[in-house]
């Protein structure tokens, strides 16, 4: 989901680039898009990826595809030195707690901005309202100052706490519509990419938020 909704959202992502994602599972979505061209990916930790090719072979195949350019660096100073040059950027992190922290500040959204072609759209993975809901928000309130449209989805993942987890989504296309895919599938190519989970509906109905959420993410001045 962190890799086909915003995908989904923008109309020719024929360049992408993923920060963290060290087990592999990102990218392996990422290259299944038939519009994507070009994948760059940048870990930090080159233990995560060597650790991930031994035991999780079915996540780490994605690192073996000819889209994919891997880069064990600082996604920060990637990004500093390659701007204006991406289509869509995922962030693929640990939580929005602790470490992880400086990758969903006010600063990270203004670098990644810098980095993204016209058009371009973000996503970076936003914890569950159910545990973190003032960080979440707070991270909204982060991405919209450089973006002037931003939503928060949620998908459910049985190992994740409490079983469900969010993603931030934000895009310089002022008029787009997160609900609406641009581009959609169907049921046989989505069957031809092994998508598992992944669906236009189920695009759509990652948007559908309880309407306490709903409330306090989006109406009060908060972003829209």
């Amino acid at each position: 989901m962190i890799a086909f909704l915003p995908l989904c959202c923008h109309p020719n992502p024929k360049k992408v680039l993923i920060v963290g994602g060290g087990d592999g599972g990102v990218s392996r979505e990422v290259v299944k898009h038939p519009l994507v061209e070009e994948v760059y990916q940048v870990e930090i930790d080159d233990r995560v990826i060597e650790l991930s090719k031994k035991y999780l072979p079915t996540m780490a195949c994605g690192f073996n595809d000819k889209k994919l350019s891997l880069v064990v660096g600082d996604g920060f100073e990637y990004m500093r030195t390659n701007q204006r040059k991406f289509d869509v950027i995922i962030t693929d992190s640990s939580d929005p707690i602790g470490p992880a922290m400086s990758l969903f500040q006010e600063d990270y959204y203004k670098l990644m901005k810098n980095s993204l072609r016209e058009g371009g759209i973000v996503c970076s993975q936003g914890g569950s309202f159910w545990l973190d809901y003032n960080y979440i928000k707070k991270q909204m309130l982060n991405c919209s100052i450089h973006f002037p449209r931003v939503a928060y989805a949620v998908t459910s993942v049985p190992s994740y706490p409490c079983g469900q987890i969010g993603f931030v989504i934000g895009c310089l296309d002022k008029s787009s519509d997160f609900k609406d895919p641009l581009i959609k599938f169907s049921s046989s190519e989505i069957d031809a990419m092994n998508l598992k989970y992944y669906s236009s509906k189920i695009h759509s109905s990652a948007f559908t938020l309880p309407r306490w959420i709903e409330k306090n993410f989006y109406e009060n001045g908060n972003p829209k």
